[in-house]
């Protein structure tokens, strides 16, 4: 469970649960959970061109135009397969409540100078991106299977905005804002984020914030009070690093136990 997820988003804008039995919810079956594939994919990948190998990324990005930067890629190379683990392999996001898996500049060279990158998010039920932020670029989320509760404010003073998104629906996440995105329902969803930077970069606002000097976190967050100087690992410990299974009253209404 994630720090604070009973709290992590206002009140719900979304409507009944997706059911499509007709009764009472069950727990989700095994099958909905999300294995890591990196270990098995590194011994059966066929190597390929990428951040990995410094000096081949040298010589890519240091190309005087396109056309000789082409030359040093393969044709195969400009085709990245989002369900492919070997394509995937140290750019995938894994979670109890699904995973993501990014086309940037590192995992996929051929982006390099195209000024854009992609992320494919495969959320089981509740699943949860935990909050954060992309320091480098807006982010256009697109829905292409099931619901997404969108949750995001921009900076200081900004309105905080949420939205219920349904199937090829889009919202926008402005550069730096801080947003999650929540799966509502017991059944999987899918969204698609493009982003205008081949390098939009991440950070996880919870992993962030607790990996500070622990008197600036117990200060900032009212002292010991709120937060308790001795109990900050404790809390470290607790915070998922990237996709979630929340929130309580979504893991309520599936039957999915709490871990």
């Amino acid at each position: 469970m994630a720090l604070g997820l009973s709290t992590a988003i206002p009140t719900p804008s979304w409507d009944a649960p997706t059911n499509t039995s007709g009764n009472t919810a069950v727990a989700v079956p095994a099958s909905t959970t999300y294995p890591s594939s990196t270990a098995s994919a590194s011994a059966s990948c066929t190597a390929k061109p990428s951040a990995k190998d410094p000096e081949f990324f040298e010589k890519l990005a240091s190309a005087p135009n396109a056309v000789l930067r082409q030359e040093l890629l393969s044709d195969s190379d400009f085709v990245f397969d989002f369900q492919n683990p070997c394509d995937g392999e140290g750019a995938t996001a894994m979670g109890d409540g699904g995973k993501i898996v990014r086309a940037d500049r590192a995992s996929m060279p051929a982006l390099l100078g195209q000024g854009g990158a992609v992320a494919i998010g495969f959320l089981g039920p509740c699943g949860f991106n935990t909050p954060h932020v992309h320091p480098r670029a807006a982010e256009l989320n697109l829905i292409i299977e099931g619901r997404l509760f969108a949750s995001v404010t921009a900076e200081n003073g900004a309105r905080h905005m949420n939205h219920t998104l349904s199937k090829y629906q889009m919202t926008v996440f402005p550069a730096g804002a801080v947003h999650t995105e929540f799966n509502p329902d017991c059944t999987p969803a899918t969204f698609v984020a493009a982003f205008p930077h081949e390098d939009p970069g991440v950070g996880q606002i919870a992993e962030l914030y607790f990996g500070l000097e622990n008197e600036i976190v117990s200060g900032s967050a009212g002292g010991e009070v709120s937060v308790d100087g001795a109990d900050i690992d404790t809390f470290r410990k607790l915070i998922p690093a990237n996709v979630a299974a929340g929130v309580d009253s979504c893991l309520a209404k599936c039957g999915i136990a709490k871990r």
